[in-house]
């Protein structure tokens, strides 16, 4: 298991939220999403360590942009 939090902005509502949440959960191998919109954290669980440019893109996806 391996664990990746990750700053996104530009969420306003729970919208954004499913939004994120969707895209980030079609890369493979993630197990779990977790998005605090408050502080725009995403914590993804997944069973390898993630590739940093497949949630930017995903994050990206949604419509949304991941902070470096």
């Amino acid at each position: 298991m391996s664990t990746a939090t990750y700053t996104v902005t530009g969420m306003t509502c729970g919208h954004c939220v499913s939004s994120v949440t969707e895209e980030v959960e079609q890369i493979a191998g993630v197990t779990a999403v977790d998005v605090d919109l408050q502080t725009g954290k995403v914590t993804v669980t997944s069973d390898t360590p993630l590739d940093d440019a497949r949630v930017k893109d995903a994050v990206e996806e949604a419509g949304y942009e991941l902070k470096s």
